[in-house]
Formats: structure tokens, C-alpha cells, sequence
């Protein structure tokens, strides 16, 4: 076993973060992202990251500004190398799986090549799958020497709890649901999402497990038509994700749309829970649950988690 307090991790991913905490290992933890905000306390943490983008933009403005970024072959985040030889850590924790999302494998490995008071060892997540977080919670563990399995036994079976109550749902009892994860231009949300929308008991219309968010034409999802949309931008909480909306609402044929009429858009917290593949995924799990099926859910997230669109905010 590790003795812990010798572990310094940085983590420059959100998740990697809330997985490394929830292993117990929060005061292991020297160093963050300017993305990782939870859990609270780690937020006293020296930031180790910095964006390339103004996140105060408009939706379409910060779509245009990664695709700029990206044709440049530049890099979105750039890695305070001065704080990193500072800190001297052991471990830092980064990913391979959306160079959009946070820093991307090759420049963690390029900044450790100019470390010069440490030779951290470098650990890389590339979830896709519900699967994918379970193992590299098992990963992150096996390589700090720490227990996962009370936290993945706790996990599992809450993910469990929710599929018995819906794997007997016929499928007249299983909405077609629209997730949103960028609303300009409109992107429909892939990877562990439509599997989350499945486990809650219903019909993912658009994505595919595994693979990347797919761009979505307007004129598709007026065809589809959906009973539910939820929509969970990456990167922002409620407040924000109700100001991005309204570029969907004032669209000419948002209304004509069976889930408005029906009072069934709901806006949820995508910065905190969809997008981020780490424990509380299965919160996101519960959130989808209760949205889509409140007669056999309430685990008291609305409010925080998750609001209908169509209810007034009471200030």
C-alpha cells in the first residue's frame, strides 16, 4: 500500500478529481484544474490549468472560438508549468478523451518533460462508457494503492436500484427523450448519456453510446419530435444553461414541439453532473430518473439538479 501521505496528485480533470476524493484521498490532492470545483474543499488547491476561451461568451461564440482553436492546431487550456515544479507532485491525473473538455494527454506529457524537482507519474482517463468510469475508478485506485470496491459496490448498486424500477417498463411507458448538450449550434449528447437515458426507463432519440456528441439539425429534432428534452450544456450550471436556452426557445417552431406544448423541457446542471464521467454520474443517473419518471422516482434533486423549463423561477 501507498503510504497517502507521501501521494501529491494534481488532477486537471473535474472527474478525476471527484474520483480521487471519493477514494478517500482529498488531502492527497496539491493541485487542480481551474475547472475542478468540488468537491468544496478542494477548492483552496493552487490552480494548475487555465483556459484559452472567454466561458462568459455566448454558446455560438464559444463553438467558434474551439473550432478556430482547433484548425490552428492549437491548444484550448494551457498548463502553469511553474506551478507543477512547485508542487512537485507524484501523480498527475488527465485525460485522452475530449481535447474540448479539459487538457488533453500530450500536453501533460510534454509539461512533465520540463519538470525538473519531479518525475510524476502520469495517469490517463478516456471514459466512454458507464463501464469505462467503473474501471478507471478501479485504475486510479490500483495505481495509488487504495480500496475501490466499497465505493464501487455503493455506486453499482445504486445504478441497480434504478434499473429494477424501470427494466420492466413496456414500451408504450418509455418516452423518446432529446438530450441537448450545446444548444448553438444544437448538439445532441453522446458517450455514457443515451446509456443513462436507457438505464432511467426511456428512448435515447439521438447519439450513440460510446461515441462522440453529434451535431444536430433543427429540422431533425422537429421531425423526431421528442415527448421529453433535457437540455445539460457542457460546462454550465442551471442559471446559465436557462440563458442559453432561450436561443432554442425564440427559434420560430420551438412551440410546435410536442415536449413544449406538454410542458416537458427541463434544463439540468450539466457542469456538475452529465458531464462529467466520475461518482456522480449516478446522480445523473437518479436526476434522469425523476425527470422522466416521477411517478416511481423522487430522490430531491429539483431545484438544484434539474428544473422544468416551463415553470416560472420564483425569485
Amino acid at each position: 500500500m501507498n503510504d497517502t501521505k507521501q501521494l501529491r496528485i494534481v488532477s486537471l480533470l473535474p472527474s478525476a478529481t471527484e474520483i480521487v476524493a471519493a477514494l478517500g484521498l482529498t488531502e492527497a490532492i496539491v493541485g487542480r484544474s481551474h475547472e475542478c470545483d468540488y468537491p468544496p474543499e478542494i477548492q483552496n488547491r493552487p490552480v494548475c490549468t487555465e483556459a484559452q476561451l472567454d466561458s462568459h461568451k455566448t454558446s455560438g461564440e464559444i463553438d467558434a472560438d474551439v473550432l478556430d482553436l482547433i484548425q490552428k492546431a492549437l491548444s484550448i487550456y494551457k498548463i502553469k508549468t511553474d506551478v507543477l515544479e512547485q508542487l512537485q507532485p507524484t501523480h498527475i491525473i488527465t485525460q485522452d478523451q475530449c481535447d474540448v473538455c479539459a487538457v488533453n494527454f500530450a500536453d501533460v506529457e510534454k509539461a512533465v518533460t520540463q519538470l525538473t524537482h519531479s518525475q510524476p507519474q502520469v495517469i490517463s482517463l478516456q471514459p466512454d462508457l458507464l463501464a469505462d468510469i467503473w474501471a478507471d475508478i478501479q485504475r486510479v485506485a490500483d495505481i495509488l494503492e487504495v480500496e475501490s470496491q466499497p465505493l464501487l459496490n455503493q455506486l453499482q448498486s445504486r445504478v441497480a436500484a434504478c434499473q429494477q424500477k424501470t427494466q420492466g417498463l413496456s414500451e408504450r411507458d418509455r418516452p423518446n427523450v432529446a438530450c441537448i448538450e450545446w444548444t448553438d449550434p444544437i448538439m445532441a449528447t453522446g458517450n455514457w448519456i443515451p446509456e443513462l437515458v436507457q438505464l432511467a426507463g426511456s428512448n435515447p432519440l439521438f447519439g450513440t453510446a460510446g461515441e462522440h456528441s453529434p451535431y444536430l439539425e433543427w429540422e431533425a429534432l422537429l421531425k423526431a419530435d421528442p415527448e421529453i428534452i433535457i437540455i445539460m450544456p457542457c460546462g454550465f450550471g442551471l442559471e446559465r444553461t436557462r440563458q442559453e436556452t432561450k436561443s432554442l426557445e425564440n427559434r420560430p417552431d420551438w412551440q410546435t414541439l410536442q415536449a413544449v406544448k406538454n410542458g416537458k423541457v427541463f434544463i439540468t446542471d450539466g457542469n456538475a453532473y452529465f458531464n462529467r464521467p466520475g461518482p456522480r454520474l449516478v446522480d445523473s443517473l437518479e436526476i434522469l430518473a425523476e425527470i422522466i419518471h416521477p411517478e416511481l422516482f423522487d430522490f430531491g434533486y429539483q431545484g438544484t439538479g434539474w428544473e422544468n423549463l416551463s415553470v416560472p423561477k420564483v425569485r
